[in-house]
């Protein structure tokens, strides 16, 4: 995991995705859609005083695009990685 800009971008074996904490109002929606549950509720207040989407490291993201496409203020991105053969 590293911070670059506010950033929080995490480097899991099928997608390296970027929370922008600054952007995230808390609704909760990526938590809700996630498939395989990799987002949960942070103990942490995000910038509008509310809890923020905390990365689950034990269940990996599957880059299926879903938190970034549900999500109403573009606070995260997805970049799945290509599998070579």
């Amino acid at each position: 995991m590293s911070l670059k800009d506010n950033a929080i971008t995490i480097d899991g074996p099928k997608a390296q995705w970027t929370i922008f904490p600054h952007l995230c109002k808390g609704c909760g929606l990526c938590i809700e859609k996630c498939p395989v549950k990799t987002l949960e509720w942070s103990d942490k207040l995000g910038v509008y005083g509310t809890p923020a989407p905390h990365v689950k490291e034990e269940i990996p993201c599957i880059g299926c695009n879903m938190c970034e496409l549900v999500c109403p203020d573009a606070a995260i991105k997805v970049y799945k990685k290509s599998v070579r053969k």
